[in-house]
């Protein structure tokens, strides 16, 4: 009976492991934004609201540190 148990934690075990790291690979990164400050209207770019009297100024960038995602452009060879 001892034995069933530890076989049966460790796929309990086992199978929560698996779901974290299914999760992590489906994770994607944040957005950057553009954020306003209310007080002066100074602008900064970040992926999270730097404080209280922040609005938020733009859409969102894919790519990182508010620069629009690259085109790419593929020309096929004949």
């Amino acid at each position: 009976m001892r034995s069933f148990r530890l076989i049966w934690r460790a796929f309990a075990w086992a199978t929560v492991g698996a779901g974290w790291v299914c999760a992590a690979a489906l994770a994607a990164p944040a957005p950057w934004y553009y954020w306003r400050s209310q007080v002066d209207g100074q602008r900064v770019c970040a992926q999270t609201s730097p404080g209280a009297g922040w609005v938020r100024d733009s859409a969102a960038f894919e790519g990182p540190g508010c620069q629009p995602r690259r085109r790419v452009i593929v020309v096929p060879l004949r």
